[in-house]
């Protein structure tokens, strides 16, 4: 005969107290630690996404500079042919004699006003497009858009200072296109700090061309 009192609960009941009992033997130290757990993952969630996020802004901010920089500099090799042609129409019309100018000839005035046109046209095609004239006579030596061929004695100018340009550069955006080729003052007073010309470097140094 079996002796063991019989459990009068109701199956439902029986199991609802059964399932109370093993967590709270379980300890409240268990329900912490799967707490502090979930909070841990929860900041590793939050982590990641912060850092996804950065990295995508990173990523649009570099996509939209890298268009820009494609619209701006997208011309720069072929602005810088057409400055050779450019120069070719200049010397034409500088080789030209002052009294052939003044000779009244309607034909070839005619073709002196045509090839002048060509160039100021093709000059304000280009600047359209970003290219800017560098003719810095008179301001100080940069040798990141200016190219010094030779340097003129001067007690009276500021040391450094562009005093004849031999040719006019170019730049395109925020890059020098072609070095504005310079002769450079020295023997002069110095200029004041805030105004103090870069040094000019080996006359004839080839400047970089950034494109």
């Amino acid at each position: 005969m079996n002796d063991q009192p019989k459990d009068e609960r109701a199956p439902d009941e029986i199991e609802v107290e059964d399932v109370a009992a093993e967590r709270s033997e379980g300890g409240v130290d268990g329900d912490y630690e799967a707490l502090v757990r979930l909070l841990k993952e929860n900041e590793e969630l939050k982590d990641r996404a912060l850092r996804a996020a950065a990295e995508m802004e990173n990523l649009r901010r570099r996509t939209a500079r890298d268009v820009v920089d494609a619209r701006t500099y997208a011309v720069a090799n072929f602005a810088r042919d057409m400055l050779q042609v450019a120069d070719n129409l200049q010397r034409g019309l500088d080789a030209i004699p002052a009294e052939a100018k003044a000779s009244g000839d309607v034909g070839f005035k005619a073709l002196i006003d045509g090839v002048e046109i060509t160039l100021r046209g093709m000059l304000a095609a280009l600047e359209r497009h970003g290219v800017k004239k560098l003719a810095p006579e008179g301001e100080k030596f940069d040798p990141n858009f200016h190219q010094a061929m030779f340097e003129v004695p001067n007690p009276d100018i500021a040391t450094g200072t562009v005093v004849q340009v031999v040719q006019p550069g170019y730049s395109i955006g925020e890059r020098v296109l072609r070095p504005a080729m310079v002769g450079v003052s020295k023997g002069g007073p110095k200029a004041s700090p805030a105004e103090t010309p870069a040094e000019p470097g080996p006359v004839n140094e080839q400047a970089e061309k950034d494109a």
